[in-house]
């Protein structure tokens, strides 16, 4: 039996309380996050040797193992969970760690680039489900956590 992608998830004309303010959350989870990926990293590039002249490389690697392990482990950053959002798939599930790697992968590739990330931020604001570039290739979704 085919279903149409995402029909899984809430409609977000009849369900909107779920996307309401995402977008704008999923900014200030970024801050959050980014504040604390820096918080590891700095006192890690301190106490070791090399550490300080590869600084950007540990913060990139470090940011991206935090954001990997934290969405397979619970479909949310520190600061996603912090803004009572969080990632689901096309189903409607929490990201298992491959999605959660891919959805990382996206994010960090699509990051690196001016370009494709203020295209990812515009996406969000005017897209029906506030997804980003890398959202909409993996079909994820941030949506207002339920309680």
């Amino acid at each position: 039996m085919y279903s149409e992608p995402m029909s899984h998830l809430p409609d977000p004309e009849r369900q909107v309380a779920f996307y309401d303010g995402v977008t704008v959350k999923r900014g200030l989870a970024w801050v959050v996050d980014t504040v604390l990926i820096a918080l590891i990293t700095l006192p890690i590039s301190v106490f070791s040797i090399v550490g300080l002249f590869i600084l950007p490389l540990m913060f990139l690697i470090i940011g991206f193992l935090y954001r990997w392990m934290f969405i397979a482990g619970g479909s949310s950053t520190p600061g996603m969970r912090l803004m009572s959002i969080e990632f689901r798939n096309s189903h409607g599930a929490r990201l298992d760690g491959g999605e959660a790697f891919l959805h990382t992968l996206g994010f960090t590739v699509i990051s690196s680039t001016v370009i494709l990330q203020l295209g990812s931020i515009v996406m969000m604001f005017v897209t029906e489900r506030g997804q980003g570039l890398h959202d909409m290739l993996l079909g994820t979704v941030a949506l207002n956590r339920r309680y």
